[in-house]
């Protein structure tokens, strides 16, 4: 879908941090879990809402590398909710056409929630609405360590490596498995 919004044929690509969700808890007298919650119900109503702003790729930052430093308590208490989020809007996603990956890491991942993930993954492939990328375990030192690894293999394989070239690289390990388009700012 096409929205005056949208500068690209097959809409924008937005992406969203987040974070906050404790805090604002905090802040409110209640416990950090009830804002990750809060976070979880405001981004299924942006999922819904999405495709009617133009959005045809929303990228959601759920979970960096920095939040395993958190109490394992909490993000114990994070993997529960996302397994919940997966169990229940799965269904949902299928019948807005949603297609659901997830980029960056999973080996760290607990199996249970892995399995949850790649249920979900294959139940919504065939969507052809919005693409709904979540990022979980992700870095961005870690991605720009994987572009630099990525470009020296291919100056090594191909002797040469071009602007054009490199720039693919750089989307490639952007999209971290789930290739899109670059968000819009």
């Amino acid at each position: 879908m096409t929205s005056p919004l949208s500068p690209h044929a097959n809409g924008l690509h937005a992406a969203i941090v987040m974070d906050g969700n404790g805090r604002w808890a905090t802040e409110r007298g209640l416990p950090r879990s009830a804002g990750h919650r809060a976070g979880v119900e405001a981004m299924r109503r942006i999922v819904e809402a999405a495709p009617g702003f133009g959005i045809s790729t929303l990228t959601l930052y759920a979970f960096s590398a920095a939040n395993w430093n958190r109490p394992a308590t909490e993000v114990r208490d994070l993997f529960a909710l996302l397994r919940e989020f997966l169990r229940s809007e799965t269904a949902a996603c299928i019948a807005r056409g949603v297609r659901l990956t997830v980029t960056r890491r999973r080996d760290r991942l607990p199996a249970a929630l892995r399995g949850a993930i790649a249920a979900t993954v294959t139940a919504t492939s065939g969507g052809r609405g919005l693409h709904l990328r979540v990022a979980l375990d992700y870095s961005a030192r870690e991605s720009i360590l994987r572009a630099a690894q990525s470009a020296v293999r291919a100056a090594r394989r191909d002797r040469t490596l071009t602007e054009a070239a490199f720039e693919r690289l750089i989307s490639e390990v952007e999209g971290g498995g789930a290739p899109a388009p670059p968000v819009d700012l």
